[in-house]
């Protein structure tokens, strides 16, 4: 990859931006300019230099360097953000169609990884191939004035309701495991419906401010670049990521603890131990007695430890997803909001100052979380990734049962061999 501006002289990278040579030859044009011969040469009418002047000043304070690839390098990068594009769009639509035509999948805590699975697909399908684009051809934007809003309208929404999604399973699993009794009845289609809803409402009022007057993006043709204003910049980015990624590790971490206090509270101790050798003999003989006694004690004796393990087991597993979650979501995110938010304070709202292909791996990384997160979540959860592999090997027919038969096989292995932990 090559970085040079357009007339082969050194400058500033401006994202969007347009060289000065380009913009005073284009309104010299436009304006009907006169060259006027002097003994010195070619220039330009002295009337229009006050126009240049004033022009330069409200246009840019920043040049331009674009992006320029060889035929290799195309080839190669529109290869890589293609298979980017392609891979998120099956995984989050092998989701939808998992939770929608899968009988067990069906359930109201998995609305929220449907409506996940839409804004991720949402991304892919009406961002990723703008972006994918307008990178190719080094940055500038061809799809015109009126699209370059929509375009960042549907960019921001989509981001931010998948963000603001995953905020809100942090909170779900959150309280599905602090509490069990009373959490799932109220965890019905309903409740997660106006969730849902109130994701996206909120995703959404983010991207109205640049469409009804306040905060205008910048967007004269060849620039395409959400609002620079210092306000809206602080708006947007705490809404759509701080806010969310701050109540995550709140979410997080109280789980974590719960999973810690959880573990101690199993450990089984099973007998005290006095000093003295006596008793540390008798101890090691009923040490060696304590699997029979366990079996002895069936079902019945076995039942609130099988479930207080189940419990457990329940609450390290949350703790695992959301810790996988949040550390990818860190990952993808992070640097591209910390660059959002640094950008106007440092650049000024007129145009970006940073290196083009600095603002472009960015986005990418964060675009790339929509891709991850469908995975993830098949990771941790053996119903997502059984019904992964059967749609995948085209074995559409009796998935409920398959799925149903598996449940069985399992729930049958952990009353034959119930899973004790035991410390000294």
């Amino acid at each position: 990859m090559v970085v040079g501006d357009t007339n082969g002289t050194g400058g500033s990278l401006c994202y969007g931006g347009s060289m000065r040579s380009l913009i005073v030859e284009e309104h010299a044009r436009e304006s009907g300019a006169v060259r006027v011969a002097s003994s010195n040469g070619m220039r330009i009418s002295d009337q229009l230099v006050p126009q240049l002047l004033s022009l330069l000043a409200n246009r840019t304070r920043c040049t331009e360097h674009i992006l320029s690839y060889g035929e290799m390098e195309k080839v190669l990068i529109g290869g890589v953000l293609t298979m980017l594009t392609l891979i998120t769009i099956c995984g989050n639509l092998l989701v939808v169609i998992s939770v929608c035509f899968v009988k067990k999948l069906r359930q109201p805590s998995n609305y929220l990884i449907v409506s996940l699975a839409l804004a991720d697909l949402s991304v892919a399908l009406a961002v990723m191939p703008f972006v994918s684009i307008t990178d190719l051809i080094g940055g500038r934007w061809i799809f015109g004035q009126f699209f370059c809003n929509v375009f960042i309208a549907m960019d921001v929404m989509c981001c931010t309701a998948s963000i603001m999604t995953l905020c809100v399973i942090s909170i779900d699993r959150y309280l599905g495991i602090t509490r069990p009794l009373t959490y799932p009845v109220r965890q019905n289609g309903w409740c997660m419906a106006k969730m849902v809803l109130s994701v996206w409402l909120l995703s959404a009022s983010i991207t109205l401010p640049p469409l009804f007057g306040w905060a205008q993006n910048v967007n004269d043709g060849k620039v395409c670049l959400i609002s620079q204003d210092f306000g809206y910049t602080i708006y947007s980015t705490a809404v759509a990521f701080y806010i969310p990624m701050t109540v995550m590790l709140i979410m997080y971490h109280r789980i974590y603890r719960a999973a810690k206090l959880s573990a101690a509270k199993h450990t089984i101790t099973a007998f005290p131990r006095p000093g003295t050798t006596e008793h540390l003999h008798r101890e090691v003989e009923e040490c060696t007695q304590l699997p029979r006694l366990l079996r002895v004690g069936g079902v019945a004796g076995s039942g609130s430890d099988r479930k207080g393990i189940s419990v457990f087991k329940r609450e390290q597993k949350a703790a695992a997803t959301l810790g996988v979650v949040v550390g990818a979501f860190s990952v993808c995110w992070l640097p591209f909001f910390l660059l959002s938010t640094a950008r106007p304070f440092v650049c000024g709202t007129e145009c970006s100052c940073v290196p083009l292909w600095v603002e472009r791996t960015l986005l990418w990384f964060g675009y790339a979380n929509s891709l991850i997160n469908p995975f993830i979540y098949a990771f941790f959860n053996r119903d997502l990734r059984t019904t992964y592999r059967n749609l995948l090997s085209c074995r559409y027919r009796n998935i409920n049962r398959r799925l149903s038969a598996v449940g069985m096989h399992e729930a049958l292995r952990l009353v034959e061999r119930p899973e004790v932990t035991v410390s000294g």
